[in-house]
């Protein structure tokens, strides 16, 4: 049986799905690589020294995406590469969960369609309970790249574009791992519905600052970072996901100056441009 390595790439929120079901996103450049080989036998074994939730995850992945005459008879190995950094709203458990699927795809079912592949992910998702809405809207940025507005209830891509290409997404990372209670965003529903209505008229910068205010609100964020990063230059800046990290996307002549904004805070800052392309897999 050959190898395949996929990759694909992570994202930043525009709109937080979780109040509503409807969510927006925006692919960034980091990196996620995974590599998988299947050899006569059975079970699914890791490379990596996987965390007990992204390996719970990835089985479950492999689980769903593989049929199940082909699990019989395989053993499978799986190596993952990632850039991102885990548990801190950059879609890490998505961007995983895709690029797995998009994997055992090309190795067993090549004539699966980037939908299933992507449903293949998300099912897996809510099955581990990884993510509440199976966040469709992240996988779709990680895998197509650029902008995704989706409803994630009914996991259907309502707009799909490509970025401007001198764009870049400045990231803070916090040191703090803190969040605010997730389930409480539900209480500004008509706000994030306003920010997806925002969003699928192509309004993305409006969408995220106004997404930025509400989510930082209940995550326990500080929303005057926001206005700061604003001022400084930046075109929209909000809590990516449900936090604690915060993203900025400015042009490339002002990455300098939102630099700064989160130069004084505790944390690291990660500059990441744009990413508009699809992912892709081979055999190895």
């Amino acid at each position: 049986m050959p190898t395949v390595k996929a990759t694909l790439h992570g994202a930043v929120s525009i709109v937080n799905a979780i109040a509503t079901g409807m969510g927006a996103t925006l692919g960034i450049s980091l990196e996620v690589e995974a590599l998988i080989e299947a050899q006569p036998g059975k079970g699914i074994f890791f490379d990596n020294n996987e965390s007990n939730l992204s390996a719970r995850l990835i089985r479950e992945v492999v689980e769903t995406s593989v049929p199940r005459q082909e699990l019989e008879v395989n053993k499978i190995r799986i190596s993952i590469k990632s850039e991102i950094p885990s548990g801190y709203g950059l879609k890490s458990s998505s961007a995983i969960s895709s690029v797995v699927s998009l994997a055992c795809a090309r190795l067993f079912k090549p004539k699966a369609t980037d939908m299933d592949i992507l449903r293949d992910g998300v099912k897996a998702s809510i099955k581990t309970k990884v993510s509440m809405t199976g966040a469709f809207d992240d996988a779709s940025a990680c895998y197509f790249g650029g902008f995704a507005v989706t409803d994630n209830i009914n996991i259907k891509i309502v707009k799909s574009e490509k970025a401007p290409e001198d764009l870049t997404a400045i990231v803070f990372i916090p040191r703090s791992r803190k969040r605010g209670n997730v389930k409480k965003l539900k209480i500004l529903q008509p706000v994030f519905s306003q920010a997806w209505d925002l969003a699928c008229k192509g309004d993305y910068w409006n969408a995220m600052i106004l997404n930025g205010l509400a989510t930082s609100a209940i995550l326990d964020s500080d929303p005057k970072i926001l206005t700061d990063l604003v001022e400084n230059g930046a075109l929209g800046a909000s809590v990516s996901g449900n936090g604690p990290s915060i993203a900025a996307v400015v042009k490339n002549d002002r990455i300098s100056n939102v630099k700064k904004v989160f130069s004084s805070l505790e944390g690291e800052t990660l500059v990441s441009p744009i990413n508009n392309k699809k992912a892709e897999a081979h055999e190895v």
